[in-house]
């Protein structure tokens, strides 16, 4: 049988045709200029650009179709571990749509940036009551950004005792985010790779070898990227701390302890949150994002400026004399629409929500790990927190079947593919891993389809692996040469310059 090609399911350059337009203009009614002439010294083109013709239909349909093929959390399961993908209530976004926020100009008198400021201040409270740390910054822009701050706001710290020169190493597990070695390096120190025991934690002995008089802080992720979390939080602070150095904490992964550990509890001096993943703000496509940062009272003279403040009065004001300060790390205030978004949602979760939403992340990912465990290998399978990290060790051994094979398989059934660049094969008994993170706002339903899908999967790499090799079979594009995309990537239409 015949398939016939759908011309909306067609490139607009394959339906063009010459003459064509959306919209016809009515012919002018004012004197033509020459174009050369009222352009006179720019680089124009010898001729036209060869743009697509195209009827507002075929335009219409065309966008339409490419708009469905996308793949978003509002349609299926995004079980993308380590970036928390999870459902954002749309009632952040039509809050936000106020215009008392979307109107309101940087540059206003702070009398009539009240309510703005005030929110900022509260905002700051909820995060220095969950992280345990007195002072927070909304400025950061991002995760990373939070974590350059942090360790800007850490070299501050040590310059000002005199040892800025001397403390010039950052100790980094190898279970830590991926970002942290290169925020040490770009902050101006010397990442100092530790590898993790066989049961992914922080191994002490390594740890007392590294600290010295060098050492300025370590970064480690808590729960790590192996979705574990740390047993050995105090002591590590306790070994950092007696030889001067900081305990830097990622937050990323903030959605797994919020509201039952607060990292400054157990003593951590500086961490960042994501508020982009953690409290609801849209998390994808570059931004924009959130990073705050919280730290002890000690840091707390270095953050950025201006910090919002209440006043004894009542009133509200934005605080520049700062002379510690590290100074600005974002233009204005950070990412002012995601400070409100993150607002809304902690406000309608409240100090319970906000402990149940723990729970859940932690619950929803401790019943997939023992759903599928003996149908995928876990290389530490003890009780997780908010994901859990599977392996290709069986399917790969028996099968020839690779992690990205199963993750391109799993398109095929309307979920998208778990993480799989990351742990890396050496933290993971050197098998391919497999991430996957159901956060806290998926349902029982959601899991058990998940589950499904997934033992089926396992099914077809034993009785059909060709149809596994060869995945994904319902997308316009099968297998595309990632290598080659990566390394040699064509950022130009060769169509539009023809």
């Amino acid at each position: 049988m015949t398939v016939l090609a759908n011309p909306a399911e067609k490139l607009l350059f394959e339906v063009s045709k010459p003459g064509r337009r959306c919209l016809r203009l009515p012919e002018l009614d004012v004197p033509k200029v020459d174009v050369k002439v009222a352009l006179r010294g720019a680089k124009l083109r010898a001729k036209p650009a060869n743009l697509p013709e195209v009827g507002e239909l075929d335009l219409v349909r065309h966008f339409k179709n490419l708009a469905q093929k996308n793949f978003s959390v509002d349609r299926n399961f995004y079980p993308l571990g380590s970036c928390t993908m999870k459902y954002n209530p749309k009632i952040n976004v039509t809050l936000l749509s106020l215009p008392g926020f979307t109107k309101a100009h940087p540059h206003l008198p702070e009398a009539d940036l009240q309510g703005h400021i005030e929110l900022m201040v509260t905002l700051e409270s909820w995060l220095s009551e969950i992280s345990g740390l007195p002072a927070v910054t909304l400025q950061p822009a991002a995760g990373a950004q939070g974590e350059m701050t942090g360790l800007m706001v850490i070299k501050a710290y040590f310059e000002s005792k005199g040892e800025g020169k001397t403390r010039t190493k950052v100790i980094i597990p190898d279970s830590a985010h991926g970002t942290n070695p290169a925020t040490a390096a770009l902050a101006g120190f010397v990442p100092l790779t530790l590898k993790s025991t066989a049961d992914g934690s922080v191994d002490l002995a390594a740890l007392k070898a590294a600290i010295g008089p060098d050492t300025a802080a370590m970064m480690i992720t808590n729960p790590s990227t192996l979705g574990i979390l740390e047993p050995n939080m105090v002591e590590i602070a306790r070994l950092l701390h007696a030889a001067g150095a900081q305990l830097y904490m990622d937050g990323a992964n903030m959605n797994a302890i919020q509201g039952m550990v607060r990292p400054g509890d157990y003593g951590v001096d500086v961490m960042h949150f994501n508020l982009h993943k953690t409290y609801s703000v849209p998390h994808g496509a570059g931004g924009p994002g959130a990073g705050p940062i919280a730290v002890a009272s000690h840091l707390e003279p270095y953050l950025p400026t201006p910090r919002p403040v209440r006043n004894a009065d009542g009133s509200y004001s934005l605080d520049s004399k700062r002379p510690d300060s590290i100074g600005k790390v974002r233009s204005f205030f950070g990412n002012y629409g995601a400070l409100v978004m993150a607002y809304i949602y902690m406000s309608q979760l409240g100090r319970e929500g906000v402990r149940r939403n723990g729970e859940n992340a932690v619950l929803n990912a401790n019943y997939l790990r023992a759903k599928l465990r003996g149908v995928y290998h876990i290389q530490n399978d003890k009780a997780c927190a908010h994901e859990v990290v599977f392996t290709d060790k069986t399917q790969h051994e028996q099968y020839h079947i690779s992690a990205l094979d199963i993750a391109k398989r799993m398109i095929d059934y309307g979920i998208h593919p778990m993480t799989i660049y990351f742990p890396q094969p050496n933290v993971v008994g050197g098998h391919g891993a497999m991430m996957v993170e159901p956060t806290e706002t998926e349902s029982k339903e959601t899991l058990d389809f998940f589950v499904e899908v997934m033992k089926q999967i396992a099914q077809e790499c034993k009785d059909n692996p060709e149809i596994i090799r060869t995945a994904p079979h319902t997308t316009p594009v099968s297998r595309v040469d990632e290598k080659t995309a990566t390394t040699n990537p064509q950022l130009y239409c060769p169509m539009c310059i023809a």
